[in-house]
């Protein structure tokens, strides 16, 4: 079964493109973005909208959904006994070889492991976002040459520019992972791609109301997706310059449509191999959220405890003792050099398997994907 067939159960018949169903698809997309950029005001209410992201705000958005998001990739894949047996030595080896890269980055400087992770990332984050955008091409059946390279280069640039612009006026009040895990690219790079940003958003707002206007082509969905993702990356990297709106912006709007999307997918394909107690509603979400969220907790606890020690007021029961220091010399002891590739298996490998998994899928029904 594809993630086509996976989005293709509703009753309903909608006159527009939806990818779970119209009002799932609306909160998914737009509830999150409303989210994302309620909590500006809010933190501007608090006094901490120009600050570091506050602990319980790191909670809420960190680790119960960046983090958290990245073990719902176990549901599509480590879960699903069908799913393993289908590609076993690429979700075997994936991690494996995670680890080993990690490894040896890790080993010749902390600061490249951490530049390494952050761009892997950072790609991540922009083909989901692509990806959306494909699967609503896909739902509508908009196969025009033109209509691709117009709704591609509008997705890409909503991303892109913003993070131009963030290389090209370091350093900023806040970082993707750590301090320095970008590199520094010259001022006129983002100055020549900020209009051809706008212009790329533009083409895609005219052919976007000629196709509706016309021909009643609308694709509601995937002009939210291009909307909110230009918005909270623009107002999150660009306009405010802090962690607290970086983290808010970026981290809400990206975790809660993947988690939607593997919960979606497993509702749909997978529910006959769950166990009769988890047959509900709420019995499935328990069980999703709950599994996620402490597998979340356990890593964060292991990276706070084993060598970051940063918030003691959560995981300092279980201190582990300062695993890794760095002196002059870039010397550290070894239990860091094996903990923190180890700790990054998890994300790195959903970072990878991100990109089979969708693809794949969609190759089997002739559509596209990210």
């Amino acid at each position: 079964m594809s993630i086509t067939d996976a989005f293709s159960h509703s009753d309903t018949r909608p006159q527009f493109p939806v990818l779970f169903s119209p009002w799932v698809d609306l909160l998914t997309f737009g509830g999150s973005a409303l989210l994302a950029l309620a909590m500006l005001p809010l933190g501007a209410a608090m006094g901490i909208l120009h600050e570091d992201t506050p602990g319980w705000t790191w909670v809420a958005a960190i680790l119960l959904i960046d983090v958290a998001h990245v073990y719902a990739t176990g549901f599509r894949v480590y879960f699903d006994p069908v799913e393993l047996r289908r590609r076993p030595w690429l979700y075997a080896l994936t991690p494996l070889l995670a680890f080993l890269v990690g490894a040896a980055v890790y080993s010749e400087s902390v600061v490249l492991f951490w530049s390494f992770l952050a761009y892997l990332a950072v790609f991540h984050f922009i083909r989901q976002q692509y990806g959306w955008v494909a699967l609503y091409r896909s739902r509508e059946n908009d196969r025009e040459p033109v209509g691709w390279w117009i709704d591609a280069a509008a997705i890409y640039l909503a991303t892109i520019y913003p993070l131009v612009y963030w290389h090209a006026h370091l350093p900023r009040n806040f970082s993707w992972f750590t301090a320095g895990d970008f590199v520094t690219l010259p001022p006129f790079t983002a100055t020549i791609l900020q209009p051809i940003y706008w212009l790329s958003l533009a083409i895609y707002a005219g052919r976007s109301l000629y196709r509706g206007l016309s021909c009643g082509a609308w694709n509601p969905g995937k002009d939210l997706v291009v909307v909110t993702t230009a918005l909270c990356w623009y107002i999150g990297i660009i306009t405010l310059n802090s962690d607290y709106a970086f983290t808010v912006t970026n981290v809400i709007i990206h975790g809660i449509p993947y988690m939607v999307l593997i919960y979606w997918y497993r509702w749909q394909r997978g529910a006959s191999s769950m166990t009769s107690r988890w047959q509900t509603t709420v019995g499935r979400v328990s069980l999703f959220l709950g599994a996620i969220w402490i597998l979340a907790y356990a890593e964060e606890l292991l990276w706070d405890c084993g060598l970051s020690h940063q918030r003691t007021w959560l995981f300092g029961w279980a201190d582990l003792g300062a695993a890794d220091q760095a002196d002059g010399t870039g010397d550290r002891l070894a239990i860091g050099m094996w903990l923190a590739p180890l700790l990054a298996v998890p994300q790195i490998t959903h970072y990878v398997l991100d990109g089979f998994i969708w693809k794949r899928s969609a190759r089997r029904s002739s559509t596209v994907s990210s």
